[in-house]
Parts: C-alpha cells; sequence; structure tokens
C-alpha cells in the first residue's frame, strides 16, 4: 500500500507559489504548455539557421552511446530505423558507460579529431555537464524543419524539460520520476513520513538505508534536488544561497549511510537481497525492478511531508564535430523515435513510467507485454500523486553541476564504491 504522510490524509497540498510546478491534470491534458521555466535560454538563441545536410548516397555505420539506461527505450525503435532504411544505415554499435565519464571521453576524441560517438543518450547530469564544456551540437531552432510542431508536440513538463536543454538536446522520453521512498514491509512497519522521521530511522538503523551517487543515479538526483522543497529551503533553484538545510540534512544523514553505490541497480540489487530496508526510488525504479524480480513484488512506496515531484527526462544529443552525412541520418532518426507508434513502445515495463514525451499517446498503443506488465506491478495511487503534488522541474545546466560537485566534495567523497 502506497504510504501517504499524515498532512497527506487530510487533501490535497496547497498548490506551490513557484511558476514552474504542474499538476498532473496539466501534465495529461497538455494545458500551459508554454509555462514559464527557470533559465529558458531562448532568447540567447540566434536567429541563425543551418540547413540539414542531404541524405548521404551510401549507407553510414552509426555509433551510439547510452549514458541514461536510454537503451531500455528506444534500442528497438533504432533497430526498426535501420531495418528500414538500409540505404542509409549500414550498422549501428550501441555501448553504455557511466555519465561522469562522459564528457571527458568526447571531450579528448574532439580536440584529437577521432570522433567515434555519434548520437549520445543521456539525462540531465550528461547534458548539463556537455553543455557546460561546449560539447553538444546545437540542435534546435537550427534544425528544426526536421522536427516540425515539436514544442506544441511534446506534453507540458516534458516541454519543459526540452526548454532547459538549450536547444542541445532534443526530449525522447520523460517522466515525472521522484524521489519516492521504497521500502520492505516486512521489515519497516512504520515507514518514515517526513524528513525529520527519516533523519530519526536512519539513527536508529544505521547503514538500512541507501541512495546512490546523484550524478549518475535518477532517484539520487531526484533526492537531491526534492529536498529543498521537503526541507523547506530559502530557494530551491539556487544550491549555493539557498540550500542551507539540505547540505546540513545530508550531512548529517551521511552519519548513518554506509556508501553510496556509483548508479542505482546497486541500491535495488541490495534491497532486494535484503542488506537495505529503504531505498530512495522513482515511479520507473519502483515499478521496472519488481517486473524483473530483482526487487520482490511485495515492496511498498511511501512520500514525505512536503513531497513535490522532480521530474526527469531522457536526450537525444550530438556531440560537435559530427560527420555531415551522419548528421542527416542521426536527424532523420531522432524526428522517427519522436513518432507516436515509436513513443508508445518506451512505456516498456513500467522502467521510465509512463515514459512519453509527446502528447496522445496512451497506455492503450503500447505493445500487449507493456500494458500487462504495469496492470500487475503498476500502482493507481501514482494518478493521485501525480493530480495532488506539484511537479517542477530539474535545476539548470549549470547550478545542477554545482550541486553535483559539492555533493561530490562534502558528502559523498569518501564513501562512493
Amino acid at each position: 500500500m502506497l504510504r501517504f504522510p499524515s498532512q497527506a490524509r487530510s487533501g490535497p497540498l496547497p498548490r506551490p507559489q513557484e511558476p514552474n510546478g504542474i499538476t498532473r491534470r496539466r501534465f495529461i491534458l497538455g494545458l500551459s504548455a508554454s509555462a514559464a521555466v527557470p533559465t529558458i535560454l531562448r532568447a540567447t538563441w540566434t536567429t541563425a539557421r543551418a540547413a540539414a545536410p542531404p541524405l548521404p548516397n551510401s549507407a553510414v555505420a552509426l555509433n551510439v552511446i547510452d549514458v541514461a539506461g536510454n537503451l531500455r527505450l528506444t534500442q528497438q525503435s533504432i533497430e526498426t530505423y535501420r531495418k528500414s532504411n538500409p540505404k542509409l544505415v549500414d550498422k549501428i554499435r550501441f555501448t553504455q558507460a557511466p555519465a561522469p565519464e562522459l564528457p571527458s571521453k568526447i571531450k579528448a576524441q574532439q580536440e584529437a579529431c577521432r570522433l567515434d560517438i555519434d548520437l549520445v543518450l543521456t539525462g540531465l547530469d550528461g547534458l548539463a555537464a556537455g553543455i557546460e564544456q561546449d560539447l553538444w551540437l546545437r540542435l534546435m531552432p537550427d534544425y528544426q524543419e526536421k522536427f516540425p510542431g515539436l514544442e506544441t508536440n511534446y506534453l507540458p513538463g516534458a516541454r519543459q524539460m526540452y526548454d532547459l536543454s538549450k536547444g542541445f538536446g532534443i526530449t525522447v522520453t520523460f517522466y515525472p520520476s521522484g524521489p519516492l521512498l521504497e521500502y520492505a514491509p516486512e521489515r519497516v512497519k512504520n515507514p518514515p513520513t517526513s524528513a525529520d522521521e527519516l533523519l530519526t530511522w536512519c539513527k536508529g538503523h544505521s547503514g538500512r538505508f541507501m541512495y546512490a551517487r546523484p550524478a549518475n543515479s535518477g532517484p539520487g538526483r531526484t533526492l537531491l534536488m526534492g529536498l529543498p522543497y521537503l526541507l523547506g529551503d530559502s530557494n530551491p533553484r539556487d544550491p549555493v544561497n539557498g540550500w542551507a538545510k539540505t547540505w546540513s540534512f545530508l550531512k548529517e544523514l551521511n552519519n548513518y549511510i554506509e556508501y553510496y553505490p556509483s548508479g542505482t541497480t546497486a541500491t535495488m540489487k541490495e534491497f532486494g537481497e535484503g542488506s537495505r530496508d529503504l531505498i530512495v526510488t522513482t515511479t520507473g525504479w519502483d515499478i521496472n525492478p519488481r517486473v524483473l524480480g530483482i526487487v520482490p513484488k511485495s515492496a511498498e512506496i511511501s512520500v514525505l511531508n512536503g513531497f513535490h515531484w522532480v521530474s526527469d527526462a531522457h536526450y537525444m544529443t550530438i556531440p560537435k564535430g559530427i560527420a555531415p552525412e551522419k548528421l542527416a541520418v542521426l536527424l532523420d532518426l531522432m524526428a522517427f523515435l519522436l513518432r507516436p507508434e515509436q513513443q508508445a513502445g518506451v512505456y516498456d515495463e513500467g522502467y521510465f513510467y509512463p515514459g512519453p514525451a509527446i502528447k496522445d499517446v496512451p497506455l492503450s498503443m503500447a505493445p500487449e507485454h507493456s500494458q500487462q506488465a504495469i496492470k500487475e506491478f503498476g500502482r493507481s495511487a501514482y494518478d493521485k500523486l501525480i493530480a495532488e503534488r506539484p511537479i517542477e522541474v530539474p535545476l539548470d545546466s549549470k547550478a545542477m553541476v554545482t550541486a553535483f560537485r559539492r555533493w561530490d566534495a562534502e558528502i559523498g567523497a569518501a564513501k562512493l564504491k
């Protein structure tokens, strides 16, 4: 059973004053797609646009690297594109890597003029680091003729996430994310309902709570960015001057955490094996590991008083230095992945639930196995949570990188594995 904190039982929380919050109703119906978001840099885009290069006369080989787990959602569609376009794509090589390793890898290749990465599938972490280091080719509005109606076709939340990319990334999947707490009901009889209760629980159960390094974990990242709302910090969008309570809380919590894994999968495995009783999760990381049997089906979810969703997305980006013939094919592939029938496939087995970034892609369009998995392992309570709780966009790229670096230096430095 999904646990709501006591204050939630008396009715929905007051609507937040921040202009970024959106409700499930606005999320689903597609209203207010032009709602203000922080640090939207459309104003910094120049009006100059590059013409998309012509499609090549001979097939190219593509190298796709995934640092967000996105291939779980899109690889089948990418392969479908290859099979449908043998004159454009000869073969595709897929690789995966941790997001923190990506910027230095691409930068070294660019400086050596030996780029062997063509398409990057990344979350906000890799996107933000690449923007900061000027690694990405600007896609919008430069090649907007390849993506007609892109902004109006996005769901409102996905549109806000797209705006954060500053034109250097195309949002391909979206979900409201977290942070949620996942617990073993047979071992945690009364899960925490507030940040203070979480700290108290951890003091009494040292080493039994876990979350992964935020720079390489969706649940870890949403916890980091969700705490300022939970704790009532002065400015949830300013990790330098507005997170005094958050940094203090994380430092205290650190005393009761054994170590921080480099990615989310390790937290799920340890939780499933019983070495952790309480972990941080998101909608997708709740549903999919239970579908796969990594986490028991009986695991339950709770949220804390003051909970705000912090949304998440995956992006398609292209490094600077790409050959024109490859760029032409990549732009065509990216547009293909945004078609409704391909977007329906990203429901998967709840991995990034719901998943689609564009409007009018209901679960009924998804493959039968996706519909069955979500019916059996999904939670109807998510509809209530998404309807009643604000959905915030994450930090902009500069602030996010700053927050990651500070967490690495002050919180996780001695306990990362």
